[in-house]
């Protein structure tokens, strides 16, 4: 059994509220990757391209309040 299966297994008896914390925590802790990686893509650059793009966008126009 692979650990992806164990741990499916263990998700599966949880209780309703042992359930409801074990979402609380991944969304915090996957969230918490995504910061990083955004992070990390931010200094090094690799969204400056898109950035600029964005920007140019808006000042023709081509945006719209969220």
């Amino acid at each position: 059994m692979s650990k992806i299966d164990k741990i499916e297994k263990e998700i599966r008896r949880l209780t309703a509220e042992e359930l409801a914390a074990f979402r609380k925590w991944f969304a915090e802790f996957d969230g918490s990757i995504w910061d990083r990686q955004i992070e990390e893509d931010a200094k090094s650059g690799k969204l400056d391209e898109i950035a600029a793009k964005a920007l140019k966008d808006h000042k023709h126009g081509k945006s719209s309040p969220l």
